[in-house]
């Protein structure tokens, strides 16, 4: 009887309080995530037009990147414009299925992203070991299998988070300290055992993250006996220098991720709410702001291509005058 009573305490909509502790200071913490935003928007999608319009960037490598850049823009869009609408328009009230939908695509881009990251890691073992034989191993054919592969298994991944949250009854109110609609952040809410919720968020942890790190770092260590294999000192130093932007995406990505992923979970009282809603955005804001960056400052063509964009604009212009 008592569990018939507790499934029709469902609610409508949720409140998204913003940062916890921090809602004074809203308008100011808007101004740094917003510009975080934009510059990440206007990177990837500069990077995007870049790799479309020049032929030597045709390449596996930068079609992986250009994944990369489509995962971090709509991972970014599905959270910072309603933060923004809850620090300026103190919007803050959500509808239920709206927020599950939020979760999902939250939880299927971060699968997404991690599994492109992967692919990378992939594409320099090939390029490094196998020269010769890149683009006829790597061909469009597996490249859109691969992507294509990455994205079910992304959303497979991420339906049962919604699915199970939505069964759940909830009686513990319906604010939550969150800028969106993370997984745990919703079922703490719920009058219910979420045993369930907690073990698959570890498993699909487990499954996406920590599968995708060991066969990164399998990868790289292949990479490391070929690359020790080379004869030449400056052959060594050019492909160690193919892989640097490559581990600075992992580094950004994956250090924010870790820190929220084991804060929710494991932090208790010993972390400010503040300090981990915070880090929750940095984790979506980061490698999207930071990609493009990396990736033009460390790879010659991406430089190249830009510089020709740019010198292209420039005649452009002068002859138009």
């Amino acid at each position: 009887m008592a569990d018939s009573n507790l499934t029709g305490l469902t609610t409508s909509t949720f409140i998204l309080n913003g940062i916890p502790g921090l809602e004074a200071a809203h308008i100011w913490i808007s101004i740094p995530f917003f510009f975080a935003y934009l510059i990440g928007l206007v990177g990837n999608c500069g990077l995007l037009y870049l790799i479309w319009i020049e032929e030597t960037l045709h390449r596996p490598m930068y079609y992986f990147l250009s994944m990369l850049s489509i995962t971090d823009i709509a991972a970014t869009t599905t959270v910072i414009p309603k933060a923004m609408c809850i620090f300026w328009l103190k919007l803050k009230e959500t509808n239920f299925n709206a927020c599950l939908v939020q979760m999902f695509f939250i939880h299927t881009f971060a699968g997404m992203e991690s599994g492109v990251l992967m692919l990378m890691a992939v594409d320099r073992y090939v390029a490094i070991s196998y020269p010769l034989r890149y683009t006829t191993i790597l061909t469009h054919a597996i490249i859109t299998a691969a992507g294509l592969l990455n994205f079910l298994r992304g959303m497979i991944v991420a339906a049962p988070f919604p699915l199970w949250a939505k069964r759940l009854p909830y009686c513990r109110g319906n604010v939550i300290p969150h800028t969106y609609c993370d997984h745990m952040s919703v079922v703490k809410l719920a009058c219910a055992s979420i045993r369930v919720d907690a073990i698959y968020g570890l498993t699909a942890a487990g499954l996406v993250g920590g599968l995708d790190i060991l066969c990164i770092s399998f990868s790289y260590v292949m990479i490391l006996r070929a690359v020790l294999g080379l004869s030449s000192k400056e052959a060594r130093s050019k492909a160690f220098s193919t892989c640097t932007a490559h581990i600075c995406a992992i580094l950004s990505t994956y250090t924010p991720a870790f820190f929220t992923f084991f804060a929710h979970r494991f932090g208790g009282h010993h972390i400010a709410p503040y300090a981990h809603i915070i880090m929750a955005n940095l984790y979506l804001l980061l490698p999207p702001m930071l990609n493009p960056i990396i990736y033009g400052v460390k790879i010659k063509q991406i430089r190249d291509g830009v510089l020709k964009l740019f010198r292209g604009r420039k005649a452009g212009s002068a002859h138009g005058i």
